[in-house]
Order: structure tokens, then C-alpha cells, then sequence
């Protein structure tokens, strides 16, 4: 068996082959592209033995995974933190971290991170970029709020951007370049409003379809886009051995550095996916006015003041949701499951 360390920058990928006795059978450098990967592939593959590989989790790490397992390796992304706190390095070059990544593949103390199937991918891309999408509408809008603000424009509507909103813009008299910012700014508007409709179109399509987004539904909060990108951010919840897991999975939880008689607590730890700490945390503002959580609202706002508890509250009511959310999927999973072993043995063979 060999084992391979792969580092991967944006222009090359630097690797380090070990044998199982620790010596070093190989070393050097490929492009990061199909091409420079089947090089490699041939090279070591002259020995004729397996390859065990490992490349630290960061972007473009999937690809070569995908890649060098079509060629039959074997190979593990690790968790890049958890490398560095089980190998700390006082000398760091790419070879020095290629070399590392074999000793952990040779000495079996990879801490591999779990990969999203295929069919995950594609649901978290096209969550995704909704979000991405209603991003760049939202700053467009706030630069045409901007500027009615720098031209002293009161709003008299509650929407800017609907039917009176729309009037209000259409009869300002503003001097260039600012009048043609405001035009160009609508059109991209009207633009990202078309395709936001259509992803929209799409997750709700693929959602009544998704074991999870039907139960996501009954939470309190949770409307159709919230649901997919939750469910597709999670993927497998059964990888989860508890609720706490899943809330530490989501980043929801602060920082916690105790010794001796020194406790203290700093902010969210922000770990795991962005969007699905960012989709409890909207599900949670909603969740806040439901009779079960309001009073975590009310008890906050009294402790920390309006501004302060409220967020408080939606960090705290996210928590919650998301080991709502852990206990009603896995026990619609294993009634699925329990399903499905009755309907098997019921089936005459």
C-alpha cells in the first residue's frame, strides 16, 4: 500500500508518496487539472500496489477527490483544523504538509470529514445560489435607497420597489450619472426578481419530493426556500449520534475556554455551513412570534433590552429548532426504515 499526501494551491498540487514502512518512495509536483491528476495516477501507479490518499479539506479538494477515485485510489479529505491540532508544525512548506497528510494515512489517524453525495451537491447548489442572487438584489436595492437618501427623496411607500414605489422612481428628475445608476439598478432588478422566481419554482418542485422539507414544513417559521436549504445543508441527518451534535454542527454555539476557576464565553463559534446557520437564524426572527418561543423573545428583550435580546433570542430559538429538528427526522427515518423492513418481509419470496 502507498500513502499520499496532496497539497493543493491554485496552481499546482504538491504530493508526497510513503510506503508502509515510512519511507519515501516519491515526491513532486502536477497541475491541479485532469491532466496533471492522470500523470500522477500513472506514475505511482507503476508500482502496482493500492494508494491510500489524503488532501486537506479547502476549494478544489472535491474535484481531485472525484478524480483520483475514478482512477481507483482511495482517498480521504481531512478536516484542516483537526490536522493541525493532531500534527501543530513549528516549519510549514507544502512538501512539510504533504508529508504529514501520508504519516496520518500510513499511521491511520486521518480525521476525515463526511463528503455530500452527488444529489446533495446539486440541492445545496441551488439553494445557494438563490441566496447569491437575492444578495446582489439586496445591495442593488440599498443603492437606490442610498441615493434617494443622498437627494433628500422621502419614501412615502412602504415598498419602494411595488406599484407606488415604482411611480415615485419613474418621475424623479435626478442628474447624471445618478439617474442612469437608478435606471440600470431596476433592470438588474427586474432581472434577478425573473430568476429568483424561477429557482424558487424549482426548490418547491423538488422539495415535495425531499424525505426531509415535508416535516421541515411543521416547523414553526420554516416556509419552502428556508426548508430545502436546511435540509440540503444537513444532508444525512442520521450522520448525527444526537441533537447536541446537529446544534454544534451548526455554529450556534459560543465559545467556551475554561481553566481552573476562569470561565468565560465569547462569541458563536460560526463552524459548519454558513447557510444553514444563516437559514435557523431566519427561521428562528419568524419562530419568535409562535406561543412556544415567544416567551424566549419576551425573557431576552427584558434581560438584554429590544435590540440586543432579540438577536439573543433568534440565536437561542435556532438552537432549539435545530434539535427539533434532529428529533423529528431521525425518528421519521427510522419509521421509514421500520417501513420498509416490514414491506420486505411481507413481500412472498
Amino acid at each position: 500500500m502507498l500513502y499520499v499526501g496532496l497539497d493543493l494551491s491554485r496552481k499546482r498540487l504538491d504530493w508526497q508518496a510513503l510506503s508502509a514502512a515510512g519511507e519515501r518512495l516519491g515526491i513532486g509536483e502536477v497541475p491541479p487539472d485532469a491532466d496533471g491528476l492522470a500523470g500522477l495516477v500513472r506514475r505511482l501507479g507503476d508500482a502496482g500496489e493500492g494508494v491510500l490518499a489524503v488532501i486537506e479539506s479547502m476549494s478544489g479538494a472535491r474535484f481531485v477527490h472525484d478524480r483520483l477515485e475514478l482512477a481507483g485510489w482511495d482517498v480521504r479529505i481531512a478536516d484542516a483544523l483537526k490536522v493541525r491540532g493532531i500534527a501543530p508544525l513549528a516549519c510549514k512548506t507544502d512538501r512539510i504538509d504533504c508529508w504529514v497528510l501520508a504519516e496520518l494515512a500510513r499511521l491511520g489517524l486521518v480525521p476525515e470529514i463526511w463528503l455530500p453525495s452527488p444529489r446533495v451537491r446539486a440541492e445545496r447548489e441551488r439553494a445557494r445560489f438563490r441566496l447569491h442572487l437575492v444578495k446582489h438584489r439586496r445591495a442593488l436595492k440599498n443603492r437606490i435607497h442610498s441615493i434617494l437618501f443622498q437627494y433628500g427623496v422621502p419614501n412615502p411607500t412602504s415598498d419602494l420597489f411595488g406599484l407606488g414605489g415604482r411611480r415615485l422612481l419613474a418621475r424623479l428628475a435626478l442628474p447624471e450619472p445618478w439617474s442612469s445608476t437608478l435606471a440600470a439598478s431596476l433592470a438588474l432588478i427586474d432581472t434577478l426578481d425573473e430568476q429568483i422566481e424561477r429557482c424558487e419554482g424549482e426548490l418547491r418542485a423538488l422539495g415535495a419530493e425531499h424525505p426531509y422539507v415535508p416535516l421541515l414544513l411543521t416547523c414553526p417559521g420554516i416556509g419552502w426556500v428556508l426548508a430545502f436549504t436546511i435540509a440540503s445543508e444537513i444532508g444525512d441527518i442520521s450522520r448525527f449520534a444526537s441533537a447536541r451534535k446537529l446544534v454544534g454542527y451548526t455554529g450556534l454555539c459560543p465559545r467556551v475556554d475554561q481553566s481552573g476557576e476562569r470561565d468565560r464565553r465569547g462569541p458563536l463559534r460560526k463552524n459548519g455551513p454558513n447557510h444553514l446557520r444563516w437559514a435557523l437564524v431566519e427561521a428562528a426572527h419568524s419562530a419568535a412570534r409562535h406561543p412556544h418561543y415567544r416567551p424566549i423573545r419576551e425573557r431576552m428583550r427584558a434581560r438584554h433590552g429590544q435590540k440586543r435580546g432579540t438577536k439573543l433570542a433568534a440565536i437561542e430559538i435556532g438552537r432549539r429548532l435545530a434539535e427539533a429538528i434532529w428529533h423529528r427526522e431521525l425518528s421519521e427515518a427510522r419509521s421509514r426504515r421500520s417501513r420498509g423492513g416490514e414491506r420486505r418481509e411481507q413481500t412472498p419470496a
